[in-house]
């Protein structure tokens, strides 16, 4: 394990589709919101802001998904997002996609790592 690494959840908690996981990064003066979700088998984690304003996307505490389960969405534009790689498909986010961050699957858990400015 990478001395720096942080758990986020276990495997188990991130469900296809299903609800995602809120954990925070290191950012500014402050600690960011982040999520991670499953999609398609894969784990992918993002800043929690919206590509359009800065506003966080859950509808619903750790709500993520579009009713087609297919796309992230930001509750307050309806901007639409690939969970695979965070890209705008659509909406207000014109192009600006989600942020991604360092997320690793191993050994039943997931883990978080943060980035060279952030450790």
């Amino acid at each position: 394990m990478v001395a720096n690494q942080r758990l986020i959840c276990l495997s188990a908690d991130l469900i296809d589709g299903g609800a995602g996981v809120r954990f925070t990064v290191p950012g500014g003066e402050s600690e960011e919101p982040a999520f991670a979700v499953r999609f398609r088998g894969r784990v992918a984690a993002y800043l929690n802001r919206c590509g359009h304003v800065p506003v966080e996307l859950d509808w619903q505490p750790n709500e993520f998904f579009d009713d087609s389960k297919l796309y992230l969405i930001c509750a307050t534009h309806g901007a639409l997002y690939s969970p695979h790689d965070g890209r705008c498909l659509g909406g207000r986010c014109n192009g600006r996609g989600l942020t991604p961050l360092a997320i690793e699957e191993r050994d039943g858990a997931i883990y978080y790592t943060p980035s060279e400015q952030e450790a």
